[in-house]
């Protein structure tokens, strides 16, 4: 195969992938953590969680990287305290979701 043609295949599927991405919206992603996680857990940069034994969305990011959470987040999160609700995000509000926690680490 000529090399031009696997370099414009490349060039194309690189382009290709970047026009479907889209960025998170860290608004729409608060507004999914006041919906599912707010009552148990505090949301902004300051204040207590409402239940003592949920972390602080802001300090995630202390214990590993956000981006992790993905997985987590598309195939429904499984902890092993009863009290945490089984959530499943559809792809556009797992990347509005990492980009809402993203803004609590600045």
């Amino acid at each position: 195969m000529d090399a031009r043609w696997l370099m414009l295949g490349l060039a194309a599927a690189m382009f290709g992938t970047a026009a479907i991405a889209r960025p998170g919206d860290g608004a729409a992603g608060h507004a999914l953590a006041q919906k599912h996680c707010g009552a148990c857990h505090a949301l902004d940069k300051v204040g207590k969680s409402p239940k003592p034994e949920a972390p602080p969305f802001r300090t995630l990011h202390e214990r590993y990287p956000v981006e992790g959470l993905e997985e987590a987040l598309a195939e429904g999160m499984v902890t092993l305290h009863p009290d945490m609700p089984e959530i499943t995000f559809a792809p556009d509000d797992i990347d509005d979701f990492i980009a809402y926690l993203k803004t609590l680490e600045k």
